[in-house]
């Protein structure tokens, strides 16, 4: 199969972005039928904005390190923490997934400025991850199907610069939509 996959990277990119954005857009949406999913307590769905922010947090300080290792050619070490963001971003996407499946999107309590501000960062940030999708597909296909010693030759590193980047300042402007939703006062805005 890995063989396949690495003949393929391009199209299997393709199937996994459409799945994966088609996933996105029916939980927002509240597509995915509820009885498809697991019932949780109330208490379990409060708790996961906060349990990703901290993901996210991680995930940036993760990202920072393999973009530090990488540019001083600590192949390794480099793989190793975007796998390791890798993971993180998938269990960040997983829960935050399930809430809105089942609770549906937050909504901005604030008005005029405040809210035209914090819609601009949730569409930037929204822009960004879905841009990042099929690049981090890619560059992870690629990463998986070869050994180091051949990802020189491939579009990863090229790829990798433009991806990794958007992929942090998304993860950023993430835990800014965090900030603003739960940790600034209602009354502020």
């Amino acid at each position: 199969m890995q063989q396949t996959v690495k003949r393929n990277v391009p199209a299997v990119t393709a199937v996994l972005s459409v799945v994966s954005l088609a996933l996105v857009f029916g939980a927002a949406r509240q597509l995915i039928p509820k009885a498809l999913l697991p019932a949780a307590p109330g208490w379990v769905l409060d708790a996961i904005p906060h349990v990703n922010a901290v993901i996210s947090v991680v995930a940036v300080v993760v990202i920072l390190a393999g973009l530090r290792a990488i540019k001083q050619g600590r192949y390794d070490r480099h793989r190793k923490l975007m796998l390791t963001a890798t993971v993180l971003f998938v269990a960040f996407l997983a829960l935050y997934l399930y809430k809105v499946a089942l609770k549906g999107p937050n909504s901005f309590p604030g008005s005029g400025v405040a809210e035209l501000a914090y819609l601009a960062i949730l569409a930037i940030h929204m822009v960004l991850a879905i841009a990042c999708i099929p690049l981090l597909y890619y560059v992870l296909l690629l990463a998986v199907t070869r050994p180091m010693s051949e990802l020189s030759e491939t579009a990863h590193p090229k790829i990798g610069r433009i991806a990794a980047p958007l992929w942090l300042i998304s993860f950023v402007l993430g835990t800014v939509v965090y900030v603003l939703l739960y940790l600034v006062p209602a009354s502020v805005y």
